[in-house]
């Protein structure tokens, strides 16, 4: 039976082959109708390095979270992180994309002909040296005791950092901080329940919860160490120097703890490569191993359309 003339067929859209890149998720501009002129009296490249690192977060980050989608306790919990990973994967969209806006040129080549758009190869045809992610979201997860740790402490020095971002200089960042704080605000309290409940549970919980926020503890100075494309970002009115927003970002915490019996852990902080760190582009194996997975198809395929 044919579908009345005055609609159009769900599947029409197949038979159209507009050359679109074969692996993205949306092929439209995600920054369409956003002004992207840079600010007055700032340098593009520092505009574009700071949202790699922005969204470089966000984009390793999501992808740990997707490695939980049928492994969590129960259905609400895998359907929650899989949604917090969307929400992260859109952040590191809009931010990949406002750093190839700001500076085409930190867009990796492609072969010519290439319809790949510049978020997806700035995400897929990267080597790990060129990310600027810190290394607390590398880490392969463990338990689920694990991700609710990383999940609060991420997302509650991510939250801290919007708050402030959604102020900045740039109408870019400014838009996607104003809507990445609510997404924030959401994540960091999915974790703070998740971690109330693992830490005044049974021991076997506790004990699993303490053991991960211990693993975890020596990666979150890393956190607050301010790059000099942070302070040149923060400096411009463009960005946050992570470093200001450190007492706050501790209070938090520290009503966290102190409402679920937690003592802060007394751990030294892991130590860069020759004085360098996940934002510098110094990463563990960790960061290489979810690359190989993350960027395998595309990168065999970079002529890939359907």
């Amino acid at each position: 039976m044919h579908a009345p003339d005055d609609h159009e067929s769900a599947y029409a859209g197949l038979l159209v082959n507009d050359a679109h890149w074969a692996f993205g998720t949306d092929f439209e501009d995600p920054l369409a109708g956003v002004d992207t002129t840079i600010p007055d009296g700032v340098d593009p490249a520092v505009l574009a390095r700071y949202c790699l690192a922005l969204g470089d977060d966000a984009l390793v980050l999501s992808h740990r979270l997707t490695q939980w989608c049928g492994r969590a306790p129960d259905l609400e919990e895998d359907i929650a992180l899989a949604n917090i990973a969307l929400d992260l994967l859109g952040q590191a969209r809009l931010l990949l994309t406002r750093a190839a806006a700001a500076d085409p040129s930190c867009v990796p080549a492609l072969p010519e002909g290439s319809p790949v758009p510049a978020e997806d190869a700035l995400a897929y045809f990267r080597d790990d040296r060129d990310f600027g992610n810190v290394r607390m979201v590398e880490v392969p997860n463990g338990d689920f005791a694990e991700a609710i740790a990383r999940l609060l402490l991420f997302s509650t020095w991510r939250l801290a950092l919007f708050e402030h971002l959604a102020g900045s200089g740039d109408a870019v960042l400014a838009a996607v901080a104003a809507k990445g704080r609510k997404e924030l605000t959401y994540h960091r309290d999915f974790a703070g329940r998740w971690f109330l409940t693992l830490a005044q549970g049974t021991e076997e919980s506790r004990r699993r919860l303490l053991d991960a926020l211990a693993g975890l503890w020596p990666l979150w100075p890393e956190l607050f160490r301010t790059h000099p494309v942070e302070a040149a970002a923060a400096a411009a009115g463009v960005g946050v120097d992570p470093a200001s927003v450190a007492a706050e970002v501790d209070a938090v915490l520290g009503q966290v703890f102190a409402t679920c019996g937690v003592d802060r852990p007394e751990a030294a902080p892991l130590a860069g490569v020759a004085g360098r760190f996940g934002r510098d582009g110094a990463h563990t194996e960790a960061l290489s191993l979810l690359l190989a997975e993350m960027q395998v198809v595309a990168r065999a395929h970079p002529r890939g359309q359907w």
